[in-house]
């Protein structure tokens, strides 16, 4: 099939296939007119790709994970190489969850302390529009 098909099959542009195909997620041959001709299973291919992506998975860790992929969910093997890249950035999501929280956090008390001061005291503010 073409890359055209492939984008209807998947619903994903053509310029993010061209991309996984530049990242080593996706093969494709080439006709004598030099189009793009993707195998049947290319669909199946894409729709492990976003789902992996849809986990927080770059795309050199999906590169890694691919091969031990089955099924569309999807499914993968259960070897030690593969749980250290799936605890690893589990872990990294978290840390980032963790920073974010505290962010937050301290975004809500600057925000608390400027409401109360402003209550008792309205004041005109110098600072550069956003």
């Amino acid at each position: 099939m073409l890359i055209g098909e492939l984008s209807r099959r998947t619903g994903v542009n053509t310029h993010q296939l061209r991309y996984y195909e530049g990242q080593g997620l996706l093969q494709a041959d080439r006709g004598a007119n030099g189009y793009r001709e993707y195998a049947d299973d290319a669909v199946l291919r894409v729709r492990q790709i976003r789902g992996l992506l849809a986990a927080g998975l770059s795309t050199a860790e999906i590169a890694y994970l691919l091969p031990c992929a089955s099924g569309e969910a999807p499914e993968l093997e259960p070897c030690e190489e593969l749980l250290a890249v799936l605890r690893s950035r589990l872990q990294g999501l978290d840390e980032r969850l963790d920073a974010l929280t505290r962010a937050r956090d301290e975004l809500g008390n600057y925000l608390a302390i400027t409401e109360q001061r402003h209550a008792r005291t309205p004041a005109t503010c110098e600072a550069a529009p956003m």
